[in-house]
């Protein structure tokens, strides 16, 4: 990850659930070859997509449907908050219009795990970082 790419993750990690680490892990995305077949969707927003999220448990992370849903994930430092995201990446072209994301929030509190709102501008932010991060991935495609 490039320096502006791991900067952005970690704001968007902070605006979600305060700032942290995240654990080590095997990404559900990083497939061997052969258990790939075909990829439906824009592959470097998808790569973007997963390398963005990759903070967080992944339960789902299928490229030939386009869809990414992590677990729950709770910051170290602020337990009484977790967060749950979905990405879908919707096309083979790489247009922001091809690119939905979904926040859910829950705070702790009397003993149980209650909604709580995520604003439109951290949905926004997230979606311009897989964008960002997905046009750099093909510039240096590109060049290379």
């Amino acid at each position: 990850m490039n320096r502006l790419h791991t900067t952005a993750a970690a704001l968007l990690i902070f605006a979600l659930a305060g700032s942290g680490c995240a654990r080590n892990r095997t990404v559900p995305g990083q497939l061997a070859p052969s258990q790939v077949t075909t990829i439906a969707v824009n592959s470097y927003m998808w790569k973007a997509a997963i390398d963005t999220v990759s903070f967080a448990p992944l339960i789902q992370a299928n490229p030939a449907s386009g869809v990414i849903i992590t677990d729950w994930y709770s910051n170290p430092k602020v337990p009484q908050e977790r967060v749950k995201l979905t990405v879908a990446v919707l096309d083979r072209d790489l247009r922001s219009d091809a690119l939905r994301v979904t926040a859910a929030k829950q705070v702790y509190q009397d003993g149980g795990w209650v909604e709580a709102p995520v604003s439109a501008a951290t949905v926004q932010k997230l979606e311009d970082i897989i964008m960002t991060r997905a046009r750099d991935l093909r510039r240096l495609s590109v060049r290379g």
